[in-house]
Parts: structure tokens; sequence; C-alpha cells
């Protein structure tokens, strides 16, 4: 149970299983089912985000460890127990999770139409997967979480997505699924060894520096895919262009973090002489995935494969600022994560605005949108200079401290890595001014409609987070500041301790 007496924790992950009974036991005509479905599923998320605004008032930013912690027996022959908690890293991803669920459901509202319960069935059981694998102190829970994301999100690809849907769906999953066995194999070596499942004992469990190495290499082939790091990446593009436009948003927005946040919980502060020595590798493979897919995108003429390009961009910026391994560059990476769940997300409903309408995604059959559609020019441009880090957007925050990190572990490392953002901000203007600036040469554009009331309820949320990061960033960062700089602290501290050990031991 948590300090606060109340399993707060345990409510916002299971909550939305309740939902999903609730929607189950509908009965009726095909049309009263899915107008139930729809609001059981928009009332039980908006419930579950309210709750969890619990972790944003109760939370203690000055406590580095783990807060409203919950802890019962499980399988305790095996030493396995059921146990919540977040810290500065996790709480917020878990209201990020909590955050667009709704907005997901609300912007599937019209667009869906075939198997209407089963969507937001699938869309509450992956809730339940994403604030579960956020919010889990036992690695088996853990593990169970984050691989149970991949069946709601393989069936949304696969059933509600376009024409190649099971190809993209299948590539997924056996992308994902590859690289999460190993990590399962890394799971047993830890538990071996320290006799213990248990994460915050693990995070304090020493292990041998060889181990390290191989432990590092196993979480390194499931992270990188979820990340997706270059060259496991191709997956992504194809899982986009095909998930309904809710899939998109979900899977940039918080699918892609599962990577990035598996970085900072296992292999950052459990394995920091490996993380140390590996670091370069990490480094090239990252800015390679910033430069190369920032190229890519130049290519594309699909508006949702250009962003899907632009996301592996981002998080290479991500991956550069964890294994820093320095405040700036940590805090960096948790910011710019943040940013980019928000942003990409907004930027995945911009094109599912004009893809309701026309039927297209081709960037190559818009133009002139700013005549018929002057609101969504606005939101449009507003994501657009979020996106390439504008100052006074989330987007500026993230990779300024990131790029000021990098710049202490290496001068080159920083230039190659702002060179994301110079060709970020080359694509992204491209493909805002070839859809909203120009006249209009097409028929079905000069009846567009501008954004309903239902979009602008979709969009207003995400606005104000973009601009309350951009503008007032210690509110956000203040949340991590002390959990980042304790883990920084346990990395700086073992690497000197393998260092004075290496001097003492006779070669």
């Amino acid at each position: 149970m948590n300090a606060a007496g109340f399993p707060v924790l345990s409510l916002v992950t299971w909550l939305p299983i309740v939902g999903c009974l609730v929607i189950m036991s509908i009965r009726g005509d095909e049309e009263t089912v899915a107008a139930n479905a729809r609001w059981t599923a928009l009332w039980t998320s908006l419930i579950v985000f309210v709750v969890s605004l619990v972790l944003w008032v109760r939370f203690d930013a000055a406590d580095p460890g783990f807060q409203f912690v919950e802890s019962a027996a499980w399988l305790p022959q095996w030493g396995i127990t059921y146990k919540l908690g977040v810290d500065g890293i996790s709480v917020l991803f878990v209201l990020l999770a909590t955050l667009l669920t709704p907005i997901c459901i609300l912007a599937s509202w019209e667009s869906v139409r075939v198997r209407v319960r089963e969507y937001m069935l699938a869309f509450l059981v992956l809730e339940t997967m994403m604030v579960g694998m956020f919010a889990a102190l036992d690695f088996v829970v853990f593990y169970m979480f984050f691989e149970g994301v991949l069946i709601p999100m393989y069936l949304i690809i696969g059933v509600w997505g376009g024409q190649r849907r099971v190809y993209a769906a299948m590539k997924f999953f056996l992308y994902t699924l590859a690289g999460s066995v190993l990590m399962l194999l890394a799971l047993l070596a830890m538990w071996y060894q320290a006799g213990t499942t248990d994460i915050p004992t693990l995070l304090r469990t020493p292990f041998p520096a060889h181990m390290q190495t191989w432990l590092f290499l196993a979480f390194l082939a499931s992270f990188a895919v979820k990340v997706p790091m270059w060259p496991v990446h191709t997956w992504l593009p194809d899982a986009h262009v095909e998930a309904p436009t809710a899939g998109s948003v979900i899977l940039a927005g918080v699918l892609l973090k599962m990577g990035g946040y598996g970085f900072l919980r296992f292999s950052l502060p459990m394995l920091p002489i490996a993380s140390a020595h590996l670091a370069p590798l990490m480094f090239t493979l990252s800015v390679v995935a910033v430069i190369y897919t920032s190229f890519v995108a130049f290519a594309q003429t699909d508006m949702k494969k250009l962003i899907a390009y632009s996301s592996v961009a981002h998080m290479g910026i991500v991956t550069i600022g964890i294994f820093t391994a320095n405040m700036q560059g940590v805090s960096g990476a948790m910011f710019q994560m943040l940013s980019h769940g928000i942003v990409s997300a907004a930027l995945f409903l911009c094109v599912g605005v004009v893809y309701d309408r026309v039927h297209t995604r081709e960037i190559a059959r818009y133009g002139g949108l700013a005549d018929r559609m002057p609101a969504y020019a606005a939101v449009f441009m507003l994501f657009t200079m979020a996106s390439i880090g504008l100052p006074g957007t989330s987007g500026f925050v993230g990779e300024f401290l990131v790029l000021v990190g990098a710049f202490q572990v290496n001068f080159w490392l920083a230039v190659l890595g702002s060179l994301g953002m110079i060709l970020g901000a080359a694509y992204a203007l491209w493909l805002y001014r070839r859809i909203i600036f120009g006249g209009i040469t097409r028929d079905d554009l000069r009846a567009i409609l501008d954004l309903s009331p239902r979009e602008i309820a979709v969009f207003a949320p995400l606005a104000v987070l973009t601009l309350w990061m951009g503008v007032f960033p210690s509110s956000f960062s203040g949340f991590w500041d002390a959990a980042v700089g304790a883990m920084v602290e346990r990395h700086q501290a073992a690497l000197h301790l393998s260092t004075l050990l290496a001097a003492v031991t006779p070669q």
C-alpha cells in the first residue's frame, strides 16, 4: 500500500479493465452497441486520467526514491511479488499514457465504423498494459506488461489498419518479440545472480563487469527495437502508415518511450560499467539514426511516413542524451521523450484530420489549405514548430539540454547531433509549405471543412502542454531532477569504484 493508504497505482492500472467488462456486457443492435462502447471507453479513460492526477498532486519531487509503492505476495516460492511504484523517471510517463488514451478514443469517434466495441476494448487493454509497464517494480511484472502491450497494438494495426495492415502488424510483432526474448534471458541471468526480481534491489546489486556487457547487449536487443534505433527501425514506418490515426498516436506518443524508459530504468543504473564501455556504440548508432533518417524523411511522399522517420531521428537525440550519463543529457532525454510524446501524437492527429476528409496521405495531393482551414493551419504550425525545436515550445528545451550534455562528452557528438535539428527544420517546413500554402488546385479541397469542435477538443490539451513545457520547463523537469541526479551520482560512483578496483587488482 502506498503512503496515502490508497492503492492509486493499482486503480489507475486496472480500472480500464473494468471499463472493458462494462463494454463486453453491452447488448443491442450494432449502432447502439457502437455508441455505448464509445461513451463507456471515453468516460473510463477520462476517470482513469483524473485518478492519475493524484500522482501529479501528491508526488514529492524532492524524494529520489519510489513513491506510491504497493506490494503483494504473488509467487512467494520464487520471490516474485506484485509490486508497483513510481519515481521521478516514470511518473510523468504514466500521466502521458492516461492523457493520450482519451484523446485517441475521441479522435477515433467518427473514423472507426467497424467493430467499434472491439476497437475500444483494445485501447482500454492497451492503457492497462502501458500504465502497468511504467509502474512495475518487479522485473517479472514489468516483463509481462512490456510484452502485453504487443497484443492490443498488433490487433489495432492488423484489424483497423490500411491495405497492408497484416504485413505491418506481423513485422511489428516479430521485431519486438524477437528482441524481448533476449531480454527474458537477461532477466533470468539477473535473477540467478541476485536471487530476486525486485527492481529497487536490483538497482543496488553490483553485477560482475564481464556479466554486465552481455546483459547490456541483451537489453539493447529489446529496447533498441522499441525506441526504435537504427538499423532495427524499419518496422516503424510500415506500422505508422498502416495503423489507424489513433494507433499511430499511441504508438508514437507512448510505445516508442518504452525503449528509452528501459535504458533509464535498467541499462544505465544497473549496468554502469557496460553502459560506459558501450556508450561510443550507442552514440554512433544514434548519430546515424539522426542524420540518415532525416535524409530519408526528405524523400517521402506520404505524410505519415515522413513523420514516422522524423520520430526515429528525434528518438536518436534521446539515446544520445541517455548515454551521456550526465545530468543535462539525461534530463534532456527525459524532456525530449515527453515532448515527442505530445508533439508527434499531435502531428499524427493533424494528418488524420485531412485524411478523414480527403482519404489520401499523399503530400502532392494537398496545397493551399490555409485558405479553407485557417484554424487547422494554425494548429499544424504550432506542432511543426515544436517538432523542429523552436524556442518557447517543448521541443527546444529537450534538444538544447541533450546537446549541452553531449558537448561535455565530445564536441563532435554535439555537432553531429545538432544536424538533426537543422535537417528536421528543413523537412518539417517543406511538408508544412506543401500542404498549407500555395493555391488550391483540386476540387475536393475547395469544399474542405475546418476543425470541428470535437477536433479542437482533441488538440487543445496537446497545444497547452506544448507551450507550457516550452515556457515553464521546470514545472516538468522538477519531477525527475532528484531521481536523475541520484541515478547519475550512483553511475559515476560505480565507474569510479571499478576504476579503483582495476588499479589495485594485479594483472
